[in-house]
């Protein structure tokens, strides 16, 4: 390939045949080809690929793009080029055309965030590592996001989207994580508690002249107090503040501060402590801050506690009720007399390991009683929030103990309501154009199958009674099965191979092997499947009925089997409405219920495949399996109406499965679709797939398949 610069009239010939759609006598890309003309070759041939990539999208995009690249090729290399393109693209996607072309013409901005990028590092890259380290230190899950200004509300920890306050990339990483740990800290030590009868943080603050002031110094106070709780309780995390605030410049006290840092730094000071301290301080000056502590914001901590203690003050008296064997529905006048007296009690005890901190424990008439996980993790909640568990938690819940409210929408209402994405699961969608994905494209709600008591189980099972006690038989053949291990040390009968080879060895001088022996070892199975059916429209009549009858087949030979599965079906119109059916969840049992949905998968709409994977991905990979499989029964390609179809869905929907088999789970693909042989091999792999030529075979074809890919 020639690496000469295209000439100004070859690069306009080039841009006509392009850029036609958006130009007129007026309007020509003579100075477009002009400007582009003075630059090298690779230049050329990059803003070249890019006009036609973005041209299939929208001709006056890529116009845009051809006028700002010449700036562009200046300010910024290649690949930041090429994320400046992309964002442009996304803000196109999810605003319009108008917006799109103004994210174009902010070209210096975006270069010099784009040098501040190269020095820094977004919580995007590393947010992932951060959920987990914020995760070990203790207390309830904090989800991060980001946002303009750190602060936690308590639910939430809020970071810069982009932290390039040093020149070295792993500072500014550690800068992060030290954030996040001091936001973590006011959620852990209780800078929001309240006990119970007294002024919320919220109250307190305004009661002052200046509540932001009050706010500041507050933060402060509470900044001195957890930072000697972090030097107590986790001296390697305090080491990293302290280098961090070294190379941002130490923050000095006045001597005004010296009677709070003296009080606060004990090991038994509490938030109770900065109250009181606040009055004191409020007309002092304020120090600096330190680099890490954010901001503190009362109000959305404020609502969220409330919403919190609210919704978990119900779930914990239906908690107490099941572990007390009363059912939350029953009637508390209709209680057995020997549970009307039961009394339960938490108890404090102080915690050596945390001087002015306690541990609880629960009992119930006097007796120490073990709580269930999830019951531990609701008491550790409100205790972090109040610090105790009040009285009134602590009553089973009777009848009207919880009920839905009326206004509660339902999921196959969501995509009628203007707030679309409400109560649902948002995913990315992979473009193979852009090489880049879609954030939050896709907007995935989970929906249980309407049963239905047509017996259309019972009709199988009697349609298929000559073949089913021989599937039967196979599958508890599988179960069964046991493995005959070698060369071991004891057995059951003699490894002549392993004899043969000691005998050697001893005429050669080595010494004599242990491991002589046989023995039968039971195969211990470790499966879970999912499988993913196709519910698109094309599905209609015999199609449907053959999907439904292989997956009652599947069932019976899988209750046989033992393997832990889940049936989930899919469909869905647009990207906005994609809808997955539940039909069998890992943790049901095969009941009359679970027939009765599989009865009542009905065709529906169209088959965006990408995003489903994605959220069965995220299922599965919450199942304790050795081996993990999903399988999807299809007719089909993908295809939505709103351009996922052909190659743009394939790419996606191949790049699922990528994700899918990067997080340990083994996909295949069953289909009757004549044409599979076309598009199945580049998503599936070459040996991920089979062909059911026979849509009346398919129900035997399934469960021999399944024995085969689990043997």
């Amino acid at each position: 390939m020639s690496t000469q610069p295209l000439i100004a009239t070859e690069l306009e010939v080039k841009l006509d045949e392009a850029l036609d759609p958006v130009l007129s006598s007026r309007r020509t890309a003579t100075a477009l080809a002009q400007a582009l003309a003075e630059f090298e070759r690779t230049q050329q041939d990059f803003a070249l690929r890019w006009v036609d990539i973005i041209a299939k999208t929208n001709a006056e995009m890529a116009y845009q793009f051809t006028a700002r690249a010449p700036e562009a090729f200046r300010l910024m290399p290649l690949p930041a080029i090429e994320e400046w393109i992309i964002h442009a693209m996304d803000v196109y996607d999810k605003q319009g055309l108008y917006p799109g072309c103004s994210t174009f013409s902010q070209v210096q901005s975006f270069a010099a965030e784009a040098a501040k990028a190269a020095r820094g590092v977004t919580l995007e890259e590393i947010q992932h590592v951060l959920e987990l380290f914020v995760q070990g230190l203790s207390g309830r899950a904090l989800k991060l996001e980001a946002a303009e200004q750190s602060y936690t509300d308590t639910a939430n920890i809020f970071l810069p989207a982009c932290i390039a306050h040093f020149s070295e990339r792993h500072h500014n990483f550690r800068l992060y994580k030290v954030m996040a740990a001091h936001l973590w800290a006011q959620t852990w030590y209780g800078t929001f508690r309240a006990p119970l009868g007294a002024p919320s943080l919220l109250e307190v603050l305004r009661t002052f002249n200046d509540n932001d002031k009050a706010a500041r110094v507050f933060h402060a106070l509470e900044t001195i107090r957890l930072n000697a709780c972090i030097q107590r309780d986790l001296p390697g995390l305090y080491r990293d503040m302290l280098e961090i605030q070294r190379l941002a410049g130490d923050v000095q006290y006045s001597a005004t501060w010296d009677s709070a840092l003296q009080r606060l730094k004990n090991p038994q000071a509490s938030v109770h402590d900065s109250h009181e301290l606040l009055k004191t301080f409020y007309s002092a000056e304020i120090p600096p801050a330190f680099c890490y502590q954010g901001t503190l914001l009362a109000e959305p901590a404020q609502l969220a506690i409330q919403e919190r203690l609210l919704r978990e003050k119900q779930l914990f008296r239906r908690v107490l009720a099941q572990l007390g064997k009363e059912s939350p529905q029953q009637n508390a006048a209709n209680l057995k007399s020997e549970d009307k007296g039961k009394h339960y009690a938490v108890e404090p005890t102080a915690d050596p390991n945390h001087p002015g901190q306690f541990t609880f424990a629960l009992t119930l008439d006097g007796q120490l009683i073990q709580p269930p996980a999830e019951m531990r993790a609701l008491m550790d909640s409100i205790l972090q929030d109040l610090g105790q568990i009040p009285q009134d938690y602590l009553v089973a819940a009777g009848a009207g103990g919880y009920r839905k409210s009326a206004e509660e929408k339902r999921p196959e209402d969501m995509g009628k309501s203007t707030y679309h994405e409400e109560g649902a699961f948002l995913y990315n969608e992979w473009d193979h154009r852009r090489q880049h994905y879609r954030k939050h494209w896709c907007v995935l709600r989970e929906i249980d199958v309407h049963p239905d008591k047509d017996p259309f189980v019972a009709r199988t099972l009697r349609k298929y009674s000559g073949v089913l006690p021989q599937l039967r038989k196979t599958f508890e053949t599988l179960r069964g099965e046991n493995r005959l291990l070698k060369k071991q040390i004891n057995g059951d009968d003699i490894d002549f191979d392993a004899l043969v080879e000691a005998r050697a060895d001893m005429h050669s001088g080595v010494e004599l092997s242990e491991r002589l022996f046989t023995k039968l070892h039971k195969h211990e199975r470790n499966i879970a499947v999912m499988f993913m059916v196709d519910m698109s429209g094309s599905t209609k009549g015999w199609i449907n009925d053959a999907e439904r009858e292989a997956l009652v087949l599947l069932c019976e030979a899988l209750e046989i089997l033992g393997d832990r599965y889940a049936i989930y079906g899919f469909s869905g119109t647009t990207r906005k409405r994609c809808e997955l059916y539940r039909i069998k969840r890992f943790d049901e049992p095969y009941s009359k219920l679970v027939r009765e949905r599989i009865t009542g998968i009905q065709p529906r709409d169209y088959t965006r495949m990408g995003v489903t994977i994605r959220h069965l991905t995220k299922l599965l990979s919450n199942i304790e399996a050795r081996t993990k499989l999903l399988i999807t029964l299809s007719d089909g390609k993908p295809d939505d109406y709103d351009g996922y179809r052909g190659e743009y869905g394939i790419e996606d929907t191949r790049m699922s499965l990528i994700e899918a088999k990067r997080a340990g789970i083994h996909p295949f693909c069953i289909t009757i679709d004549e044409a599979a042989r076309d598009y199945l091999p580049h998503m599936y792999g070459a040996v991920n797939w089979v062909l059911v030529d026979d849509v009346r075979k398919l129900p035997l074809k399934v469960s021999d398949i399944y024995r085969r890919l689990t043997l």
